[in-house]
């Protein structure tokens, strides 16, 4: 998959998945924009990748100006902005619904599900303009069932699949792709926050089970190819062999 002359931008950049996509995508060509609160650490990424070719814009997606800032930012040091990943995202307080802090449970809605809004609303006016462009986001299982002390992530999620259906309803005829993967388990910091919760079954998942966040770079990259058209508007998992073969990594 050759991305030269595309331009990504990628939240939650800093790490796992995000910091993952960047190395993929600029290897294969691409110019990244690295968004994420912690300044320093995406900072020190876009100088790995290169300054010619990253710029890191320390971002809170739960604030929309400063999503439409990042978005101006990106568009200011490369011209234009052809994809869009939206992976930033949080899980903790892993608590019941019946002890949970609803100021804590709010935020990660902010999160989780306005920050993927926020994305979308900051970028599609770009992306429309410039005739198309691709919006990934990453999903969940938990979009599609129940799991103890996650009510914040699983309904976050299912409204994050929400956005990409709505995304691509109104959008696709004008150029958009919208697209939601879900990987399953990774290992990332997130799942260290899993197990150390100690509830549900996905806690007490050996280290080995989780998908490195390599898998899901590779993935997204290859949904911004045509052969992943026929999945557009929908949710794609990683669980599945058939997407593992198509992908590369079975």
């Amino acid at each position: 998959m050759d991305m030269t002359g595309k331009v990504a931008m990628i939240t939650g950049a800093s790490r796992g998945i995000g910091a993952a996509a960047a190395r993929r995508f600029a290897k294969a060509g691409a110019k990244v924009a690295l968004v994420a609160r912690s300044a320093e650490a995406v900072a020190d990424l876009a100088g790995e990748i290169g300054g010619d070719q990253a710029v890191a814009i320390p971002c809170d997606i739960s604030r929309y100006w400063e999503v439409e800032h990042a978005v101006r930012n990106c568009v200011t040091a490369f011209g234009r902005i052809d994809v869009l990943i939206n992976n930033a995202g949080v899980i903790e307080p892993i608590a019941h619904m019946a002890e949970a802090d609803p100021e804590s449970w709010g935020q990660v809605i902010d999160i989780n599900l306005k920050g993927v809004f926020h994305g979308m609303r900051a970028v599609l006016p770009e992306m429309l303009e410039q005739g198309g462009g691709t919006v990934l986001t990453i999903g969940s299982g938990a979009a599609h069932g129940p799991v103890e002390a996650w009510s914040h992530y699983c309904a976050s999620k299912a409204g994050a699949l929400m956005l990409t259906r709505m995304a691509d309803k109104e959008n696709r005829e004008r150029g958009i792709r919208a697209l939601s993967l879900s990987p399953g388990t990774v290992a990332t910091q997130m799942q260290r926050e899993i197990k150390a919760s100690g509830v549900n079954p996905i806690s007490r998942l050996d280290w080995s089970d989780h998908i490195p966040p390599e898998w899901v770079a590779e993935a997204l990259l290859w949904m911004c190819s045509d052969a992943a058209d026929s999945y557009l508007g929908d949710e794609i998992s990683l669980r599945d062999p058939e997407i593992r073969g198509k992908v590369g990594l079975s």
